[in-house]
């Protein structure tokens, strides 16, 4: 049954899909943002900036995960305080600079800077648009919700990194492949500013018929509850950060790990995109059974599987291998990305939800930098092989927390 009103905002994917699909869209453009990086930056600094420490090469997604978990951090409070649509405007006015600065840099610490800014402007704007398809939906789609905008925001990633490994491969590997960039960047701003509605109103019809009252609960609150106060939420959160912890250390270590075998670009390109590209379409399918099935399962096995697509990449040395294990990582985080986010949801009040939401992505986003500073630390002292392998052994150990900590809220 959906909640209404009897005049104004109305909960639920049929009665917003317009709004809904809108921002479907946006979010697409925001991953091809973060799409145009995946294949690329890595070598950029291995061959143009001739950088033979792993550590420095990647430490522009250390610059992006950390800005990026700090954005996330506040912008729920903001949303909260400013609305929805400001703060998504704002995340694309942070973004355009990027692929000006990334594809005419003259010396890394261009690169490092721009994806600081990167960082500020998905905070913001991915945020922006997960929060809002949640709250036009209301309770019982949360999973479909969440699951069709990172299936758009990570085919879109899938995608432009194959689009921007074949182009280098064509072309150069600057500027020729950011020219995508800015085009999402200046389309991604249009929509938002012209044709994105705010979805406040949403949030307070929602609040207005939830069983149990709001809490007047402040910001630090919040944040203890989200990250170890309550057991759902603590499982979510470090679940969360181990499985963007390593997919910051495939985004700079494989293409390194690749190349070290003699792959050209293209070929980088392709392993690159599969493992969005899967993850982005069967979220489709993995967030909608999440409603059904429940979370945890779905959780825990998604993690497990992550693990053995890391090792299978460790321990093989052919491209046919390391294209199956991409499926795998793919379909295991399709498991795991669209299902934390509605697990967070459903133990978060609507009143407060939104800074749930981004304490929980503060510590997701921050694995993007523990993920890369740490792998980049170990293939400098062990080489690479250990650094993925070391990665897929605590991907497995979340997996196991999460089997003890998390119980299953039972289906509306």
């Amino acid at each position: 049954m959906t909640v209404s009103a009897a005049s104004g905002p109305r909960l639920g994917l049929r009665e917003n899909r317009r709004q809904f699909a809108l921002l479907v869209l946006v979010n697409a453009f925001v991953g091809g943002m973060v799409g145009l990086e995946r294949t690329v930056v890595p070598l950029i600094g291995a061959e143009e900036f001739k950088i033979a420490s792993t550590t420095i090469v990647v430490a522009f997604i250390v610059s992006f995960g950390v800005v990026k978990a700090l954005a996330n951090l506040v912008s729920g409070h903001f949303a909260d305080l400013y609305g929805r649509k400001r703060m998504l405007v704002l995340g694309w006015l942070f973004g355009l600079p990027v692929p000006f600065m990334i594809g005419w840099a003259p010396n890394w610490g261009w690169v490092i800077a721009a994806n600081a800014l990167l960082g500020v402007s998905q905070g913001f704007a991915w945020s922006m648009t997960v929060i809002m398809k949640v709250d036009l939906v209301g309770p019982r789609s949360r999973g479909l919700a969440v699951g069709l905008n990172e299936f758009a925001g990570y085919l879109a990633v899938g995608v432009t990194a194959f689009l921007t490994g074949y182009i280098a491969q064509t072309w150069r590997l600057r500027p020729e492949p950011f020219y995508l960039g800015i085009g999402y960047a200046v389309l991604g701003l249009g929509l938002s500013v012209l044709l994105v509605r705010d979805t406040r109103g949403h949030v307070a019809l929602e609040a207005r018929g939830h069983a149990v009252e709001a809490e007047t609960l402040g910001f630090w609150e919040i944040f203890r509850r989200t990250s170890f106060g309550n057991r759902n939420l603590f499982a979510a959160s470090q679940a969360g950060l181990v499985n963007n912890l390593n997919d910051g250390m495939s985004w700079g270590i494989f293409p390194l790990f690749f190349a070290g075998f003699g792959l050209g670009v293209e070929q980088i390109g392709v392993l690159k995109a599969v493992y969005p590209a899967v993850w982005g379409v069967l979220q489709t399918v993995t967030g909608p059974l999440s409603d059904r099935w429940g979370r945890k399962g779905l959780i825990v096995a998604g993690m497990w599987v992550q693990a053995a697509g890391l090792v299978l990449t460790a321990m093989t040395s052919s491209f046919a291998w390391w294209l199956m294990a991409s499926v795998l990582l793919g379909l295991g985080t399709a498991m795991v990305y669209p299902t934390l986010i509605a697990s967070v949801s459903d133990s978060s009040h609507p009143s407060w939800r939104a800074r749930s939401l981004s304490v929980y992505r503060f510590w997701r986003d921050l694995g993007y930098a523990i993920g890369a500073l740490a792998a980049g630390l170990i293939a400098d002292r062990f080489g690479i092989v250990a650094a993925i392998a070391a990665i897929g052994a605590l991907t497995f150990a979340s997996g196991v927390v999460v089997a003890l900590a998390m119980q299953e809220k039972p289906r509306a």
